[in-house]
């Protein structure tokens, strides 16, 4: 292998108006060639470069190397005098072509619309030569004299950062003088559709032809970053090797046949592309690396760039004059010479991509460790997923796919609303095609799945629109989702209830977000959620466990919403369903109650919110009911004039044991919680507020003490100003208790103190003023005794 410096090599591939120097390759050379190596006819020699496969020992022999080996640059080098007149040749003229379409309007189509990103245009490039190399590989099964000329079939790109310029060359099927007019010249013209048609109608066709390239609008990719392109290719069909070059923003392209033996190659197709100045950066090596290895990776023919690399050695250090001063005492002793390790760097081709993909291999073969291993790769994780399900999709569409579960949300990204994730890759035919979707391949609320798709049925140059607009992505999203659906199930079935719950805390939030904006799969998502309840506070329960306990005479699944767990179940909404063993739901989260809400039922059992009109507990007693409502009937109407517009209504309650009233929602109106989410949205809407605060109603509990002292005040004294502020009262009171917000907390605040201070006054006095008081109190109350009157009596004449 010859080993060169990154200057030498620049020097050694410089462009044809520049002279190939001799010394500067041979200075280089690490060791020299065999016999046979030298010898080698130009059809014996392996598909490698000069700078691969020989190794040069003097100038002359690297020159006779060059020549017959370095076709895949497709640059003229001086070496020789016999080179020089054998390229003295005047080549044939160009022909002058006209594209077949209107190129200024469709190459501005190509930049601004179909590719949003012009990294693309290197794989659009490696999927035509992918293309042509499998044809290739396809064709010879039945004609080996096709691949003869160069039996290795692979893919090497060449990155000149110095010129600007990017070379990649397949050892495929190549084109011929015809193929290139039909395919290069007409622009959109697919050569693997016209293949593929032929296989179709042939009747020795069969088996899975991996055939991705789309060789006219993708090859045309290539004017995003190049303003000329350059395209050598020889057909085994054909004797001659033609050149097409064309450029950006041009009507017409050139096709010559191509004469020069230094750039004539075995078989297949090299596409040199000049770069434009501002896109000079793409032709650095490690770019073209990383892009290779981000879209082409899982390509089944083997990808080489060309690398810069070193390898350590170690090199003898003169010694400094100062230090060699030592005693000649021991002239005995060996002196050691002193070494370094150095860093000798020199350029090679380098294996990019990898080998078979993982998706691609029975599911039978791959263990959970490597499936582990490809998500902390794929996805630059570092722990293990909590799932993972690996499928294969066939009849209407085909496509392979791998499904991860994450172990955590991601870091600070706790915003499900946000759809654009790069959590799915999808693959046409293994080719990367985009990470970044909008909802397209999965719903937002499954946006935490991650994985690969990689499909069959998709155009390669796939854009925003195609995927909106596509049947086949429809078809593949409803099946996509399924499939994460089950994988949740599994983990949820599992003997491990911690997995199930570690992912509910991370994820529960939008399998509930699910259930507002997918109704199609209620069934799914309903057995997947859970909630804490009246009787389960610590553990959550599954809607399947709430059922299995629900009592027999029980015909709905009752829930109440609140903020925290302790709100709700302090709530007078419980009292009477507590006494009866029925089981209520504590929603505590926001998305919680519209998710309950959008669900409506499960298994024909209707969700019920508890904090509502009209709860039926199935405990009715019309003639009790009827009594009741004959004696509190006049009294609710009294309250209900009292509190005006407040409420809609004053009815006698069902739900009440220990407190003496409730403020309950209307059928259709907003609960409590509700409420609150509402006022604090940045825009609420205050009219529909307002609204919805007029349809409440209040229930009073007919047992309690303070409901039949009111009763009595009504029957008394309707007008009596106590009984009035004691209603008042009552109302802010049961405001509070059941969840609302006061509209006047101040005014609440007065009215309690004044309450205060009437039941307190007097109560806990200070010992100084007490007896004082009390000598007070005592001449109150006194009796009052009738004065005796005297007459005065006479003594010694005086009275």
């Amino acid at each position: 292998m010859i080993r060169l410096s990154k200057r030498s090599v620049s020097t050694l591939l410089r462009s044809g108006n520049q002279s190939f120097r001799i010394a500067a390759a041979a200075s280089t050379s690490r060791s020299s060639p065999s016999a046979t190596d030298v010898k080698r006819s130009d059809t014996e020699s392996r598909w490698y470069s000069s700078l691969t496969n020989g190794q040069s020992k003097n100038s002359g022999s690297f020159a006779q190397l060059n020549m017959k080996t370095n076709w895949f640059m497709g640059y003229r080098n001086e070496s020789s005098a016999a080179a020089s007149d054998s390229s003295s040749q005047a080549p044939p003229p160009a022909e002058k072509f006209e594209y077949q379409a209107e190129v200024s309007r469709l190459m501005d189509l190509i930049v601004n619309s179909l590719y949003s990103n012009k990294e693309v245009f290197l794989r659009e490039l490696i999927s035509n030569a992918s293309d042509a190399l499998d044809k290739l590989r396809y064709l010879s099964v039945t004609n080996p004299e096709l691949s003869k000329d160069a039996p290795d079939l692979d893919i090497r790109i060449y990155a000149d950062k110095e010129n600007g310029i990017i070379t990649l060359t397949d050892s495929g099927i190549g084109m011929t003088r015809q193929e290139l007019v039909d395919c290069l010249g007409t622009i959109a013209q697919s050569g693997t559709a016209k293949f593929m048609k032929a296989l179709k109608d042939s009747k020795d066709a069969g088996g899975d032809n991996n055939l991705i390239g789309q060789f006219g609008v993708g090859f045309y990719s290539a004017f995003l970053v190049a303003d000329r392109v350059i395209v050598s290719t020889k057909s085994p069909k054909s004797d001659k090797q033609y050149v097409w070059e064309g450029e950006a923003n041009s009507s017409s392209f050139t096709i010559q046949e191509d004469t020069d033996p230094q750039s004539l190659i075995p078989r297949g197709t090299r596409i040199t592309l000049h770069l434009k100045q501002e896109a000079k950066n793409f032709a650095d090596p490690e770019r073209i690396q990383k892009l290779v290895k981000n879209y082409s990776q899982f390509v089944s023919f083997p990808i080489y760039t060309w690398q810069e690399k070193g390898y350590t050695k170690e090199v003898e250090v003169e010694d400094d004059p100062t230090e060699t001063k030592k005693d000649d005492q021991d002239d005995q002793t060996e002196k050691k010479k002193k070494t370094k390790k150095v860093v000798e760097r020199y350029w090679d081709w380098e294996l990019t991509n990898e080998t078979q993909p993982i998706w691609l291999r029975n599911p039978k073969e791959v263990t959970t460790a490597e499936y582990n291993e490809f998500y902390r790769k794929a996805f630059n994780e570092y722990l293990d997923p909590l799932a993972s399900s690996h499928f294969t999709t066939e009849g209407e569409v085909e496509f392979r796919s791998i499904l991860y579960v994450p172990p955590v949300s991601p870091s600070g990204k706790d915003d499900i609303v946000n759809q654009k994730t790069k959590n799915i890759r999808l693959y046409v035919k293994r080719v990367f095609i985009s990470d970044d979707f909008d909802g397209e391949l999965f719903p937002r609320y499954l946006s935490f799945v991650k994985g690969v798709v990689d499909s069959h049925d998709l155009p390669l140059n796939v854009s925003r629109e195609i995927l909106q607009e596509s049947r086949i992505v429809r078809i593949m999203k409803k099946r996509l989702v399924r499939k994460a659906f089950d994988m949740i199930l599994g983990i949820s079935l599992s003997e491990n209830r911690e997995d199930y719950e570690k992912f509910w805390d991370n994820f529960g939030k939008h399998l509930k977000l699910g259930c507002i904006e997918d109704r199609e799969n209620h069934k799914r998502i309903a057995p997947l959620l859970r909630f804490f309840s009246s009787q389960s506070e610590n553990d959550m329960i599954s809607l399947d466990e709430y059922v299995e306990n629900m009592k027999p005479e029980q015909k709905a699944i009752y829930f109440i919403a609140s903020d925290s767990i302790t709100s709700a179940k302090n709530a007078p909404f419980l009292e009477k369903m507590l006494e009866k063993g029925l089981e209520v739901l504590y929603l505590v989260e926001p998305i919680d109650e519209v998710a309950v809400q959008s669900l409506k039922a499960y298994k024909e059992k209707d969700f019920v919110d508890i904090s509502k009109e009209d709860l039926d507990l199935g405990d009715k007693n019309e003639e009790k009911e009827a009594a009741v409502k004959k004696e509190f009937g006049q009294t609710c109407d009294w309250i209900k004039k009292r509190l005006g517009d407040k409420v809609a209504s004053v009815q006698i309650s069902n739900r009440l044991s220990s407190s003496p009233c409730v403020l309950v929602s209307g059928k259709f109106g907003w609960s409590a919680n509700m409420e609150r989410l509402m006022k604090a949205q940045s825009t609420g809407d205050t009219i529909s507020l307002d609204y919805m605060k007029g349809r409440r109603v209040f229930e009073i509990n007919p047992d309690h003490s303070i409901i039949k002292n009111i009763n009595a005040a009504y029957n008394s004294n309707p007008n009596d100003e106590d009984a009035m502020r004691a209603i008042d009262l009552m109302y802010d009171a049961a405001l509070v208790s059941s969840g609302f917000t006061p509209d006047n907390p101040a005014e609440l605040g007065g009215k309690i103190y004044e309450m205060m201070d009437v039941a307190l006054s007097g109560k806990w006095s200070s010992p100084e003023v007490q007896p004082q008081q009390q000598q007070m109190a005592h001449s109150h109350d006194a009796e009052t005794f009738e004065a005796e009157v005297v007459e005065p009596v006479e003594v010694d004449g005086k009275k």
